[in-house]
């Protein structure tokens, strides 16, 4: 095993990795950073904490929906990917106006 250190927005994070998984574990690591940003972005007027839980809802959805193709269940079309999309952007909007009067964090 192989200690390393990930940031995630801005913070590090040591984890311990098999030695040949290092380059794959920063590879999520910079991934989830990523997603992490955009809802980051998208929900500025929001708490970090539910931009987070809604970026892992995100992060889930895409895990499950590739399990599900690749179990060989075809039921997901791109019509199932778009009613899921349209939920989160729903859920999104939701918080937003759920807290618009809340000040924005600087």
């Amino acid at each position: 095993m192989k200690s390393i250190k990930v940031n995630i927005l801005g913070k590090p994070y040591p984890l311990r990795v098999d030695d040949n998984d290092e380059e794959f574990m920063q590879q999520i690591a910079q991934y989830v950073d990523e997603r992490f940003r955009v809802f980051r972005d998208e929900l500025a007027n929001q708490q970090e904490t539910t931009v987070l839980v809604l970026a892992c809802l995100s992060i889930a959805e895409e895990l499950f929906l590739e399990k599900r193709n690749k179990t060989g269940r075809k039921e997901t079309d791109t019509a199932d990917l778009d009613e899921a999309s349209r939920r989160i952007r729903q859920i999104i909007a939701d918080i937003q106006s759920d807290f618009s009067h809340i000040t924005p964090r600087p």
